[in-house]
């Protein structure tokens, strides 16, 4: 027995497209409001073999019915298109398989990989601003579902730690009396402070410069204040991401500074591979394919000319530590789209050098912007940079409560592609109606309301309980409650038992693809499919021959809105 209809029903249909086309075909079995599953693939064989696609279906059809006998009905719709109805009996079978199952039919996997991930990476000594929220909202989300998945994640958060700056900080912060004791609201103005002053007092950046020096070369009391700087920012960002509800830990931070001593190996060693060429004094590498307007190769900067070493170096010891030490199997960049390029030279680079070995991959997990009404950056009144806590603080201030607010904010971000950008549109985010994180919350509550009406406990929160151990989540396993037996009658029974029956493709295909928006628009659709049930199938009303079946299927919709809530990273509470 199988609680993943669409993988079910792609394997019955398969054999019969291979025999009519004379090669596998994928069977592209898809939910559709004709019926519970429809199937595309004839209208794509259409051209291949010169025949109308409903010839061709009608064909796949009759060979297809044996194979799915008991499993589903198959008819003719259209210009072409494959419809498949369910059974009733496998669909009620499959509903009560996963009553009892506490993953919600989403096994663990069967070859768990590890899995590191790269995400959030503030800079020391400053506040976290808007352009900080989305690597660190998507970045949590996979790494969340990921885990769950069964496999072994390593947080990851690169802290901006290290470079010119902190020798320009740490000589304003000698100037300043040394006292190092500041908020990081103080800390930002301290930096725009010594960014001015670097910027017009040219004995002040003589010192800076040969600040940074000593602070590289160990000197004990640049060391003492440049740590001093890097651990209060750790306990500021570490606040933050409570507040957030992001799973990012002490332990996670690794910032720029780790991988400083391994510099000049990493470019002695590409230099004995033949990987560096020297350009105008800077030592560059040059993968292939990689070329600028012109057609002239792209360099990656590994050393500059001056001796320096940029972000190219630092990444590059970065994958080979994540790779080599760590173990990574899977490496995930949660960064911004306009470092595409720059990742992609850089695991060009990585793989040529034998530290991308096969079996590892690394991906660049890129996102859009946050815009504002205008469809530009979103800066604030002033033209400055909107900061995080402030963002927050107005969600917070404006929702009915702070999980709310959060949640809101979260959601609007992980609901699209994120690949694209988006409009920061509090009104919208905050509506409880729409594709919004109020309204799957609403949804929720609203399940929880009726078990209390019931005279029972909530118990859809409390079986999918999770808890955060050593990086990974374990869900709390569950049982079947006495008498709460989803079965399906009514097409709005049928249309919700068939939209929780897809949670383990959602979830798998969030993860694999690391694409969050897979799961939102899943739990947005189950949310919706709720609604139309809840309107038109009385529950606690309902006689007492179906009152326990409609509890049942209440009881697995709150359970997989709360689970899938959980993987991205959003409240969900039982009452609103």
């Amino acid at each position: 027995m199988t609680v993943n209809l669409e993988s079910l029903l792609q394997d019955r249909l398969a054999p019969a497209l291979e025999a009519v086309a004379g090669h596998p075909v994928d069977p592209a079995v898809r939910s559709s409001p004709h019926a519970d599953f429809q199937s595309g693939a004839p209208l794509a064989l259409a051209r291949e073999l010169g025949r109308p696609p409903r010839e061709i279906a009608a064909e796949v059809a009759a060979l297809a019915e044996a194979e799915l006998a008991g499993v589903a009905e198959i008819a003719v719709s259209g210009p072409g298109f494959l419809n498949l109805t369910v059974s009733d009996k496998l669909l009620t079978a499959s509903l009560r398989e996963l009553a009892i199952d506490g993953r919600l039919g989403v096994p663990v996997a069967a070859a768990p990989r590890r899995v590191v991930i790269d995400y959030s990476g503030p800079n020391v000594a400053k506040e976290m601003h808007v352009g900080h929220l989305r690597s660190t909202i998507i970045g949590d989300a996979l790494a969340r579902m990921l885990a769950w998945l069964g496999h072994d994640v390593v947080r990851v958060n690169h802290l901006g730690d290290w470079g010119t700056p902190f020798g320009m900080l740490v000589e304003h912060l000698l100037d300043s009396g040394g006292d190092a004791e500041h908020s990081i609201s103080d800390l930002t103005a301290f930096y725009q402070a010594a960014r001015v002053k670097f910027d017009t007092d040219d004995d002040f950046r003589t010192r800076a410069r040969l600040r940074v020096v000593a602070l590289q070369s160990g000197d004990p009391r640049s060391r003492e204040l440049w740590r001093t700087l890097v651990a209060q920012s750790e306990r500021y960002f570490l606040d933050v991401y409570e507040r957030l509800g992001v799973t990012l830990g002490p332990d996670d931070f690794a910032g720029e500074s780790r991988y400083q001593d391994d510099l000049d190996a990493i470019v002695a060693e590409l230099g004995e591979k033949g990987l560096l060429t020297e350009s105008d004094g800077a030592l560059c590498a040059f993968p292939a394919g990689f070329t600028g307007r012109d057609g002239v190769p792209l360099p990656l900067i590994v050393r500059k000319a001056d001796g320096g070493y940029g972000y190219a170096a630092t990444d590059l010891a970065a994958i080979r530590h994540r790779a080599g030490t760590l173990g990574g199997q899977r490496l995930l960049y949660v960064v911004g789209n306009p470092q595409q390029v720059h990742f992609a030279m850089v695991f060009a680079v990585a793989r040529a050098a034998g530290w991308l070995p096969d079996g590892v991959s690394a991906e660049h997990i890129g996102f859009g912007s946050i815009l504002g009404a205008d469809g530009k950056m979103l800066k604030t009144r002033a033209g400055d940079t909107v900061k995080l806590a402030a963002l927050l603080d107005e969600a917070v201030l404006r929702a009915s409560a702070p999980t709310i607010g959060i949640g809101a904010i979260k959601y609007a971000d992980l609901s699209g592609d994120r690949r694209g950008d988006y409009v920061f549109d509090l009104d919208r985010m905050l509506a409880i109606t729409g594709n919004t994180g109020p309204y799957l919350q609403m949804a929720y509550a609203r399940i929880c309301s009726i078990f209390r009406k019931a005279g029972s406990e909530p118990d859809p929160a409390a079986v999918t309980e999770q808890a955060l151990t050593a990086g990974r989540l374990e869900p709390a396993l569950t049982v079947a409650r006495p008498g709460c037996e989803p079965a399906v009658v009514e097409p709005a029974e049928r249309a919700l038992a068939i939209t929780l029956l897809g949670f383990e493709a959602a979830v798998t295909a969030a993860a694999g693809q690391a694409e969050p928006h897979r799961l939102a628009v899943y739990l947005h659709d189950l949310a919706q499919a709720f609604s139309v049930f809840y309107e038109r199938c009385p529950v606690l009303r309902a006689g007492p021959d179906v009152r326990g079946s409609r509890l049942g299927l209440a009881a697995l919709t709150a359970r997989t809105l709360h689970t899938g809530l959980f993987l991205l990273g959003i409240a969900a509470p039982e009452e609103i």
